[in-house]
């Protein structure tokens, strides 16, 4: 195995990101190889070697125990396609404790696409960090109709979960919704609130969700670490 020396993007950060994809399929269960082993596959220094391990660490993908190894120490989140949920009722669901941190909410002028999505020329913009087990795992773009959106931010929008506030404290019942999954990278500024690497790969998720009579109530733009997040479907091929 060798990391390409041409690339811009530092050996370590190449390193890290194939020790993460091995990680996610599987190729390491429960702890990765040792400093020395990495070192002779990848034909890298100990230093490039620890640096790309102690980032992972510090995104808690990964434990060191002295004197035994280090270990892998997170459990990938896996959001089932089928039913409308929460990524806070995600995270719960597989055992984690949920979090978010507000970083920019307000009333915006809609941008092209967003308008032709949502036929809103003016929307209530809010922009959230997510956590599992205190590990940021994704950044939520979500837009609202302003009314729903300024209703919204009379309560703690930087802990709450916004599904819970829409239903429950606005009356509003969901629907119907429309989920597209794509792949890609995240801005440079949210792979920074992430403490990733911008050329890490994102599921991103858009989302229209609509009420009881049809009306928008959110349209969501999700961004998801790939290495962290994961999504599942239950298919069955029955005979006729």
């Amino acid at each position: 195995m060798s990391l390409n020396y041409k690339n811009p993007v530092p050996l370590h950060f190449q390193l890290k990101e194939d020790l993460e994809k091995k990680i996610l399929e599987g190729e390491y269960k429960d702890k990765i190889p040792s400093e020395r082993e990495i070192m002779e596959q990848y034909s890298v220094s100990r230093s490039t070697v620890r640096e790309a391990i102690n980032q992972l660490v510090r995104e808690g993908i990964l434990e060191k125990k002295h004197g035994k190894g280090t270990f892998i120490s997170f459990k990938p989140i896996q959001d089932w396609l089928g039913s409308l949920s929460s990524t806070t009722e995600t995270i719960q669901g597989m055992g984690m404790k949920p979090g978010a941190k507000l970083v920019d909410h307000g009333i915006i002028e809609s941008s092209d696409s967003i308008a032709t999505l949502t036929g809103l020329n003016t929307t209530y913009f809010i922009k959230r960090i997510r956590y599992a087990d205190d590990i940021p795992i994704a950044i939520e773009n979500q837009y609202y109709p302003v009314d729903i959106g300024e209703k919204l931010v009379k309560y703690d929008i930087d802990k709450a979960t916004l599904y819970d506030l829409l239903e429950e404290e606005l009356g509003i019942k969901f629907a119907d919704a429309e989920q597209i999954i794509t792949s890609g990278h995240f801005q440079e500024k949210d792979a920074n609130y992430l403490g990733i690497s911008p050329t890490s790969c994102a599921l991103i998720i858009n989302r229209m969700i609509y009420d009881n009579d049809g009306n928008i109530v959110e349209y969501q733009e999700g961004f998801y670490r790939s290495d962290m997040y994961s999504f599942s479907i239950n298919l069955s091929r029955k005979n006729s």
